[in-house]
């Protein structure tokens, strides 16, 4: 929804939210049952991570044209997407990560109150 949204619903972006959702729905149903490589690393990355990943993003939001933000938006939800369904290994996120998660939420949450002044 939000790159259609910010792609003011143009069918050019329809495949990408498609290619998105599919990730997704892949990435529930089977990396989520088969993907724990270990009992502190997923294979593939995880959906949680892209909410990471997309709140710092947009902190560009408003310092580049929209033209240029939607389509490095959907350069990036397709990176995602690739990467959530990708052989690759990344570390679940616990212990000392959630110290950091909590500093980046903080730090995240200031900056974007700032904005709002």
């Amino acid at each position: 929804m939000i790159l259609l949204s910010y792609g003011d619903f143009s069918p050019w972006f329809l495949p990408g939210a498609f290619i998105i959702l599919a990730a997704g729905v892949l990435r529930l149903s089977y990396f989520n049952v088969f993907g724990l490589v270990e009992e502190s690393t997923y294979h593939g990355l995880a959906l949680d991570n892209n909410v990471i990943i997309l709140t710092f993003f947009f902190l560009l939001d408003g310092l580049i044209s929209t033209s240029i933000f939607c389509i490095a938006l959907y350069i990036l939800l397709m990176v995602l997407a690739a990467l959530n369904v990708a052989p690759i290994n990344t570390p679940k996120l616990t212990g000392k990560w959630h110290i950091a998660i909590t500093i980046y939420t903080l730090l995240l949450s200031m900056i974007y109150g700032y904005q709002l002044i």
